[in-house]
């Protein structure tokens, strides 16, 4: 069984800065990706930032609105992500996810954490 717990959400004003931690733990035999989406009030779930780790190093990717101001890093099974200069339009619920493998021969699949809500507002 594979648990995501994520930390970190909260209020903060416009300007301001949060960051978020997410840890994975379980039955884990391959993590190579690990990422944040999050889904605000009406819309669809979104991707945010994600970190593949691999051979020839780390490869990261942001949505274009967060490219910036939004910084996202991996420790072993933890995944992180600083948000500075946050904005009314990140207020949503965040979501952590990991993209692995429980067994050597099994397939890769997306597991979530339960959510934490980030809140821009003055």
């Amino acid at each position: 069984q594979v648990q995501l717990v994520e930390s970190g959400g909260g209020l903060v004003q416009p300007g301001g800065a949060l960051r978020l931690s997410c840890a994975v733990s379980g039955s884990i035999f391959t993590m190579n990706r690990m990422g944040w989406y999050r889904q605000a009030p009406g819309k669809q779930r979104e991707f945010v930032a994600s970190i593949t780790s691999g051979d020839s190093g780390d490869s990261i990717k942001y949505e274009d609105s967060v490219k910036g101001r939004f910084s996202i890093s991996r420790d072993k099974t933890t995944v992180s992500l600083q948000m500075n200069s946050l904005k009314p339009d990140d207020t949503a619920v965040y979501y952590c996810n990991a993209n692995l493998r429980t067994w050597a021969w099994g397939p890769r699949e997306d597991y979530w954490g339960q959510g934490t809500q980030v809140t821009v507002s003055p």
